[in-house]
């Protein structure tokens, strides 16, 4: 019986679908969907979406970190004092007077570019004599010697106009400028001081 049935609806190929009764064939896509097959790329909004823009936040090193960077730094150094390697010591006490710059250790800092600075200049190594001047200044400005910072500052501005080097001599004029702003500010700030002193 189940075979002469299969061959039956074979025969007859009716179609599997619950529907089969529906013998009208429908059309392959309606009128509104050919309709919209045809309209040109023309008519359709080209939007652009926007990239999002990812800002990178640079961190400062941590408590830990310094202090692993410094003891580093401070091994190599005291390898290349010993072996007499000036130059890359007077390099490597510069590293130094930096870290401790970033820990606001301003005293150690300043003591160390002046090793760094005196070394520079045995090794005659004026750019980064030039380089330990400014630094230095803006080390002492922080600690507010004013007077001493602009020596610094004159001295490293003679090195760089001797040898011609414009880029070293704009900075060092920069920084003179920023120091002189900053003096005249505090001189400013104390004299409104003793002036509400002065009234009470």
């Amino acid at each position: 019986m189940r075979i002469t049935l299969i061959v039956l609806f074979c025969s007859i190929s009716l179609t599997a679908s619950a529907q089969w009764w529906r013998l009208k064939k429908l059309p392959e896509h309606p009128p509104a969907i050919e309709a919209a097959q045809h309209v040109s790329p023309q008519n359709f909004l080209v939007t652009k979406t926007p990239r999002p823009v990812i800002k990178t936040q640079v961190l400062s090193p941590g408590d830990y970190r310094l202090e692993v960077m410094e003891a580093e730094v401070m091994r190599t150094a005291q390898h290349n004092m010993r072996f007499r390697i000036y130059d890359v010591a007077s390099v490597n006490f510069s590293d130094l007077a930096q870290l401790y710059v970033k820990q606001n250790r301003y005293s150690e800092a300043k003591w160390y570019f002046l090793q760094s600075t005196f070394l520079a200049r045995q090794q005659n190594n004026n750019r980064l004599t030039i380089s330990n001047l400014c630094k230095l200044a803006m080390v002492k400005l922080e600690i507010g010697d004013f007077i001493l910072a602009q020596q610094d500052l004159l001295e490293a501005r003679e090195i760089a106009a001797s040898h011609g080097w414009l880029t070293e001599l704009l900075e060092t004029e920069k920084q003179l400028s920023a120091i002189q702003y900053s003096r005249f500010a505090t001189l400013k700030g104390n004299i409104r001081y003793a002036e509400l002193a002065a009234q009470d």
